[in-house]
């Protein structure tokens, strides 16, 4: 006979289960850790575990050099037109739905937005408590600076060229694996490595895994050590397009090697101290060993990310001086030529025109053959340089939910026809749809648009309900394109 079990016994029973599967569970849970402390080092873990996911105030929490500015620099004039430029983003109102532009900014985690107009500050507002004064995380804006760099540095005679295997300058790396000495800097420059570069997800929390690089490589405390034994070739240089934060710190790496000093050294030498007002940090791995984290963790003042969108629109000019040759910022923000078939990934062809990357810079490639580029850093950071308007705008967030380099681009459109822009939001569209058909008879039908900012216009309307608005845009830039092809 089967004596029954009572409830004490049951509940007891249970709470033996649940201890033994916690302290399974956390046995699991120390081993693990334990691998990834062993793997990469116990301060990775210890920073994963505490920071997290990276956000922009997280720098504080990294030692750091300090990069002094010039004793004096150009200054900005100021001759706000705020109702002017908020209106480049009425859009993005009807879009997302809020009544201002100022609602939009702060529900979007846009901290900083300046826009200057040939060396003009049009405007110039900072919301969610930062103010002129306060440092703003680069994220991958960073890349850009280092692709300045090494236009110095070949400059001063210190690498030869970008055709250079990255191997001549770490030899080390060859002896590890042959493969590397295939990898120019160019590759670098251009994502096209084939450089290893994990990247998965945690399931369900879609964040990243402990073995993706991006995390590795952000919070390791021996950045050096980790480029020269652990990071492999994973692929052939120069045939796909991989965002890869490895190519850049192996540009820093080269950088360090060249000169002799590290990357914050050259930095301010050549950068900061010629054109910037304030100082800026530049986060390091750790005191000991002293290597910057290239990739993103440049923290300066907004106004100075402006200064350096002011130079490269020059072509390396500062007010009379040429401190780097024309020859390299062009190179560096000019779509190649060579632009194989799945190059890119197909998120680069979207509307009209296209996107290209190079040499750490993006941009966009309109159809009314003007070029639009930019430094681009994760959660909103954004350096927007439009030089046939001779407009830069310098976005800082720290959110990626309600805000993309995409928005710059329409705002900058909304800038360059912003008559016709204008005219929709007094006259409406149908009468603004009116007049300008007029005009466009008048000119011998020659296109005014860029046919993505009509589309665009279109697809705000649409999506918001105003299928008649939408639909005479459409037809607009029906007659106004298909004429001329």
């Amino acid at each position: 006979m089967v004596e029954e079990m009572k409830p004490w016994d049951l509940i007891r029973l249970s709470l033996k289960g649940t201890a033994y599967l916690a302290v399974i569970t956390s046995v699991l849970l120390l081993g693990f850790l334990g691998f990834l402390a062993v793997n990469y080092s116990p301060t990775y873990v210890y920073r994963l575990l505490a920071l997290n996911v990276a956000d922009v105030e997280d720098y504080q929490h990294f030692p750091y050099r300090t990069l002094q500015p010039a004793e004096s620099t150009f200054l900005f004039e100021a001759n706000t037109n705020e109702a002017l430029v908020e209106s480049l983003f009425h859009e993005e109102l009807m879009i997302t739905g809020f009544e201002n532009f100022e609602e939009w900014a702060v529900a979007s985690q846009t901290n900083a937005f300046l826009v200057i107009h040939k060396d003009t500050l049009i405007y110039e507002n900072y919301f969610n408590g930062y103010n002129r004064e306060s440092l703003f995380h680069s994220q991958s804006v960073a890349k850009s600076f280092i692709s300045l760099l090494i236009g110095f540095a070949i400059e001063d005679g210190l690498i030869s060229s970008v055709s250079d295997p990255m191997t001549r300058y770490i030899p080390e790396l060859n002896e590890r694996d042959p493969r590397f000495s295939d990898i120019t800097i160019r590759d670098l420059l251009m994502m096209t490595s084939g450089i290893s570069y994990n990247e998965s997800m945690l399931p369900v929390l879609n964040i990243h895994s402990p073995f993706h690089d991006e995390a590795v490589g952000y919070y390791h405390n021996d950045v050096r050590k980790l480029l020269l034994e652990q990071v492999d070739v994973g692929g052939d240089p120069g045939k796909k397009f991989q965002y890869n934060n490895y190519n850049t710190s192996y540009l820093g790496l080269i950088i360090e090697r060249v000169t002799g000093q590290s990357v914050s050294s050259y930095l301010e030498e050549k950068l900061w101290s010629r054109i910037m007002k304030y100082e800026a940090l530049f986060s390091i791995d750790n005191e000991e060993n002293g290597f910057e984290y290239v990739p993103s963790r440049l923290v300066a003042r907004a106004i100075d990310y402006a200064r350096f969108g002011r130079l490269i629109l020059n072509e390396g000019n500062w007010v009379g001086d040429q401190i780097i040759p024309a020859e390299w910022i062009n190179e560096s923000v000019t779509e190649s030529e060579y632009r194989p078939e799945g190059l890119y990934p197909d998120w680069f062809n979207q509307w009209n025109g296209r996107m290209f990357y190079k040499y750490q810079w993006w941009g966009y490639a309109n159809s009314d053959s003007t070029v639009h580029f930019f430094a681009n850093g994760n959660l909103g950071q954004v350096i927007y340089v439009v030089p046939d308007q001779d407009l830069i705008m310098v976005h800082c967030g720290n959110s990626n939910a309600l805000f993309s380099p995409d928005d710059l681009r329409h705002a900058a459109h909304c800038f360059k026809y912003r008559e016709f822009h204008q005219a929709t939001l007094e006259m409406g569209v149908e009468a603004a749809v009116s007049e300008f058909r007029s005009r466009y008879e008048r000119q011998a039908r020659n296109p005014y648009f860029d046919e993505q900012f009509i589309e665009a216009l279109a697809y705000a309307y649409d999506v918001t309900g105003r299928k008649t608005e939408a639909e005479l845009l459409n037809t607009f830039k029906s007659e106004v394109f298909q004429a001329g092809r």
